[in-house]
C-alpha cells in the first residue's frame, strides 16, 4: 500500500514517548489508521498490540470486562493503538481505569466522530489525554504526493508566474475532487468520483444518520444539499428549516452533530466584545471540496465555467487557515459590510479577502469600512495569482495569490 506522508506524522511522533493517551479524530477515510500504523510500525523493540473496535467481540470485552480485556491486550504490551473508538460506550471510564492501573502502557486511539470522543471519553480524561484532528490532504500535503519538485518549490516560496501557474493547475484539481487520501490516490476521474460517492454514501448517509437518530433519508440529504450550496453563507435557520421540513431545534441538533463529525464547518462572526459571538449566526463551509462536489454532482473541471468557483476559493482558503491551527472568525457589521475572514496572530487582528478575478489593487468598501473600524497593521486579498502591496492609512494591504497567502502571513505577522 502506498502511504503519503502526513503533516501530522512528525506532531504524533514528538508525544510518542509521553505517558498521555493520543487520540487522532476525524472524518471517515481520512488515514487516521494509516498514520497511526505508519508510525508504529517503524517503532522496534516494543511490544505493540492494536485492536479495532469494529470486531465486535472486541468491543464487548472492553464494555463489559474491561479486566480480561487487560489482560488480552494491555498487560505486558508497551503501546496499544485502539481503532474506532467512538464504538465504544463506556470508552472514557474504561480508558481512565486502564491509564490510571497501567501506567507504563502507551495508549493511542482513533475515532472518527469527535462528538462521540467528547461525550464518552473526554470528560473522564482530562490531563491524561491529548488530541489531534487529522482532515482529508491539504493542499500541501496533496501537492508533494502529485509532484514533489513542485511541492519543494512551493515549500521555498521562491517561484515565478510560471511555477504559480503549474501549482494552481494542481490547485484546481484539488478544488474538483478535494483530499480525501483514496481519492487522490484513485487512477482516474471516475474512480475518483465513484470513492467520493461511496464515501458520501457511507459516512454521511449511514453513519451519521444512525448518530443522529433519523428516519428520514430525504430531509438528511436535503439539509446536506442545502449546506453545500450556501460555502460562505450566514445560516439563515428559518430557510434552512422550510427548505428541509426540520424543525428549528431538530435543525440545530442535527447541525451540531454535522459539525462534529466533520461533513461541514461552522465559523463565528467576529467581535471584540466576545460574549457576542457565540448567539451570532455562523457561516458554512465543507471539510472536504471533493465531499461537497459530490452532494451537488458537479465535477465541472473547467472552473472558469463554474459558478460557484469563488465559494470553492474562499473554502480553499479556510482549509488553509485551520490546517494551520488557526481560529477563524468573520466580519459583519450592521450595514451589512462584509469581511471573509479575520484571524489573530501575535496579538494582531489581520482581515483577509478572498477575491477570484482581481487584477488591480482595489479595496472593497466592506473591506475599507473594516480597516477604518479597526486600523490593523496588515490586512490580506488572497488572488489566484495577482500580486501587488498598498497602504491605507496606517495599514499595509497585501495582495496574495492563494497558495502563497499562509507563507506571506507568517512573513510579515511575525
Amino acid at each position: 500500500m502506498i502511504y503519503i506522508r502526513r503533516n501530522l506524522e512528525e506532531i504524533l511522533l514528538k508525544y510518542i514517548d509521553n505517558k498521555e493517551i493520543l487520540a487522532v479524530v476525524g472524518p471517515r477515510q481520512s488515514g487516521k489508521t494509516t498514520i497511526i500504523k505508519h508510525i508504529l510500525s517503524n517503532i522496534k523493540n516494543k511490544n505493540i498490540k492494536e485492536v479495532s473496535f469494529d470486531n465486535i467481540s472486541d468491543l464487548r470485552l472492553f464494555i463489559t470486562d474491561v479486566d480480561s480485556f487487560i489482560e488480552k491486550y494491555v498487560k505486558d504490551t508497551d503501546i496499544l493503538f485502539i481503532d474506532e473508538i467512538q464504538h465504544a460506550n463506556k470508552c472514557g471510564p474504561q480508558l481512565k481505569y486502564i491509564f490510571d492501573t497501567y501506567k507504563k502502557t502507551k495508549i493511542i486511539v482513533s475515532g472518527s466522530s469527535s462528538v462521540d470522543i467528547a461525550i464518552k471519553c473526554l470528560r473522564y480524561l482530562v490531563g491524561r489525554i491529548f488530541v489531534f484532528n487529522l482532515y482529508p490532504f491539504s493542499f500541501s500535503e496533496f501537492l508533494r504526493y502529485k509532484d514533489e519538485n513542485l511541492y519543494n518549490l512551493y515549500v521555498q516560496n521562491k517561484y515565478k508566474e510560471v511555477i504559480l501557474k503549474k501549482i494552481n493547475k494542481y490547485l484546481d484539481e484539488y478544488l474538483i475532487y478535494g483530499g480525501y487520501p483514496k481519492v487522490v490516490l484513485a487512477k482516474d476521474k471516475e474512480e475518483k468520483k465513484q470513492v467520493l460517492k461511496n464515501i458520501y454514501n457511507t459516512h454521511a448517509l449511514r453513519d451519521i444518520k444512525d448518530i443522529i437518530v433519523l428516519s428520514d433519508d430525504f430531509m438528511f440529504n436535503d439539509l446536506i444539499k442545502a449546506l453545500s450550496l450556501q460555502i460562505g453563507n450566514i445560516i439563515n435557520y428559518v430557510n434552512l428549516s422550510s427548505l428541509t421540513g426540520f424543525r428549528y431545534k431538530e435543525l440545530k441538533r442535527v447541525l451540531n452533530i454535522l459539525n462534529k463529525t466533520f461533513i461541514y464547518i461552522e465559523i463565528r462572526p467576529f467581535f471584540r466584545n466576545k460574549k457576542k459571538e457565540i448567539n451570532k449566526s455562523k457561516k458554512v463551509y465543507f471539510y472536504d471540496l471533493g465531499l461537497r462536489n459530490q452532494v451537488n454532482n458537479n465535477f465541472l473541471e473547467d472552473v472558469s465555467f463554474r459558478s460557484d468557483i469563488g465559494q470553492l476559493h474562499e473554502n480553499f482558503i479556510l482549509l488553509e487557515l485551520i490546517n494551520n491551527e488557526f481560529e477563524v472568525k468573520y466580519w459583519n457589521s450592521k450595514s451589512n459590510a462584509e469581511v471573509d475572514f479575520i484571524i489573530e496572530k501575535s496579538g494582531k487582528i489581520i482581515p483577509i479577502e478572498v477575491k477570484s478575478t482581481l487584477k488591480k489593487e482595489n479595496l472593497s468598501r466592506s473591506f475599507n469600512s473594516f480597516l477604518t473600524k479597526y486600523k490593523p497593521d496588515v490586512g490580506f486579498i488572497a488572488t489566484k495569482e495577482f500580486e501587488g502591496e498598498i497602504k491605507k492609512e496606517n495599514t499595509s494591504v497585501y495582495f496574495v495569490p492563494y497558495i502563497k497567502l499562509l507563507k506571506k502571513i507568517n512573513e510579515i505577522v511575525k
